[in-house]
């Protein structure tokens, strides 16, 4: 069955023909009016008015009816009777129109099938035989149909002249038929491969528009074609934007263009993304071709690789701190003994009352300096084997307020003022010593670094884990210290390694293992000459 808009096309073009065909009749009785008499000249307009009022109303129809088979049979029906009488107006065998039964022909063809083109050449073939015949009988007169006409050709050219007719019709039938299958065939594998198209084009832009990761193209001189939303959101440019910019522009840490193109490449980079937040991109390039085998450009991928650094150095620091704690806890065991022995050695002559004033000074020094190595290695065995946790439903809000109570009166916190802030005070599972423990180090931390009169603030809000998004209550510790360099903040956490004068170092490598087995996190922040703010982060206890 012909398409809609065929339909409406041979119906167009039918109006064409009697427009042009009514004007042409009009034209040749004005300037030539011997040709038609009155009465012909009178068929002729009617007919053409008759099929020019029937054009208009199929058309109409053919944008509102849902049966256009319907539709085109009538119209080809119609072609059929309208050449009949228009042969029949002008001349019948001897008029010269008798091919415009070819066009009805090919409606059909088009229009419906290849079976109905070879029934409207048949019925063409009957209409026009029976016209034939008719006007050869002498059953046309009254039209102005003289039988002499037919009979002066003669039996045998009148009955090949219908043959001619005949098998005309017959290969025009065929060949539009066959031809019209093969271009609906054609048509329906093109409509599928338009559907697949569009299906495989919607999966990729899902895809793409859905990736972890960005995604952008270029020319091969450098200028961006392709903006994928993950670099859309990472440098806060759209599409749009982005468009035909040099690649230069956007990510200046990038080889040239060239280089990728010829070689390819991949490394990493950093950045400042959207948000002004520092990051390490990580990128893939590498060439593409057209569908010639021409370079296209090149296909750059980049990838916020910042968590992913974090995690391997949290990783690195907690390789190293697994060894020293486990060389430490040997040490601390085999020097232990005998420090224990000088102490003891020590106090005993420090009692005798033989010796002298000097002598007692250089054992009071060795008391003293035995008694610091004895803490030291407390903090060894507290480092390198922390007792498990013992986990009750704890609110941190009482136990601050505690804390504050009592750093109070704490020489290290003369002149500074501590402040609490609680935006909120859930539940956590914590072990409370050790907690305090924290606490107590990270509080001496910000009062070592904090100037007279500075503050100490302590904030605790709900928040959620930074690696995986667990709910969490963040414990937050801010001074108004000299801050921390890329240096410190790199070897914060690591046992033995300081910035004070005096100290172990061991400080916030406890912290970090009493956190790591609380499950929790710690991450600090620090700018440098404004002060740090240490953020505790311990999972909520569940309800």
């Amino acid at each position: 069955m012909g398409s809609r808009r065929c339909l409406k096309l041979f119906i167009c073009a039918r109006i064409a023909v009697v427009c042009l065909f009514l004007v042409s009749t009009i034209l040749l009785n004005k300037h030539a009016p011997e040709a038609l008499d009155d009465a012909h000249f009178t068929g002729i307009v009617r007919l053409m008015a008759v099929s020019f009022v029937f054009s208009l109303v199929s058309l109409w129809l053919a944008g509102r009816l849902p049966l256009q088979a319907v539709l085109s049979r009538l119209q080809v029906v119609w072609d059929i009777l309208f050449v009949t009488a228009l042969l029949v107006l002008t001349g019948g065998i001897a008029s010269p129109y008798s091919f415009l039964y070819l066009l009805a022909i090919m409606s059909a063809g088009v229009l419906l099938s290849r079976r109905d083109a070879l029934y409207t050449a048949a019925l063409s073939v009957i209409f026009y035989g029976a016209m034939v015949d008719m006007q050869y009988y002498g059953m046309l007169t009254r039209f102005g149909l003289s039988k002499n006409a037919a009979q002066d050709i003669g039996d045998l050219v009148l009955l090949y002249n219908l043959f001619l007719h005949l098998v005309g019709f017959v290969l025009a039938a065929l060949a539009t038929g066959y031809l019209s299958e093969r271009a609906r065939i054609s048509e329906d594998a093109l409509r599928l491969t338009e559907i697949n198209y569009e299906e495989l084009q919607a999966l990729h832009t899902t895809i793409v528009e859905n990736l972890d990761s960005g995604l952008l193209t270029t020319t091969p001189t450098g200028e961006i074609r392709f903006f994928n939303p993950y670099l859309q959101r990472l440098s806060g440019l759209s599409q749009q934007e982005a468009y035909n910019r040099p690649l230069a522009a956007l990510f200046p840490e990038l080889v040239s263009s060239k280089q990728l193109i010829n070689h390819g490449c991949r490394g990493e980079f950093g950045y400042t993304d959207a948000d002004g937040q520092e990051c390490i991109i990580g990128y893939t390039a590498s060439s593409y071709q057209d569908i010639q085998g021409k370079n296209a450009g090149i296909i750059v991928t980049l990838k916020d690789l910042t968590r992913l650094k974090e995690m391997e150095k949290a990783l690195q620091r907690a390789d190293r701190m697994a060894a020293v704690g486990e060389l430490s806890a040997r040490m601390a065991h085999e020097i232990r003994n005998p420090l224990t022995a000088i102490s003891g050695s020590v106090q005993l002559l420090s009692q005798h009352q033989g010796i002298s004033q000097n002598e007692a000074r250089l054992l009071n020094i060795v008391n003293r300096e035995t008694e610091r190595l004895d803490n030291l290695l407390a903090d060894f065995l507290t480092y390198a084997r922390p007792r498990q946790p013992n986990f009750e439903s704890t609110r941190l809000k009482p136990l601050l307020a505690e804390m504050k109570e009592f750093l109070i009166s704490d020489q290290r916190f003369f002149g500074l003022e501590i402040m609490l802030s609680h935006s909120s005070d859930p539940a956590v599972m914590v072990d409370k010593s050790q907690i305090r423990q924290v606490l107590f180090n990270l509080l001496h931390n910000a009062a070592d670094v904090t100037a007279a009169g500075g503050k100490i603030t302590i904030t605790t809000e709900t928040g959620v884990m930074k690696d995986g998004g667990r709910p969490c209550l963040n414990i937050v510790v801010s001074d108004q210290g000299h801050g921390l360099d890329n240096t410190a903040m790199q070897h914060l956490f690591e046992p033995f390694w300081t910035t004070k004068s005096t100290g172990s170092g061991l400080g916030l490598a406890i912290v970090y293992r009493i956190i790591e087995n609380h499950g929790g996190q710690i991450l600090v922040e620090s700018v440098k000459s404004e002060g740090s703010r240490f953020v505790v982060q311990l999972p909520l206890a569940e309800v």
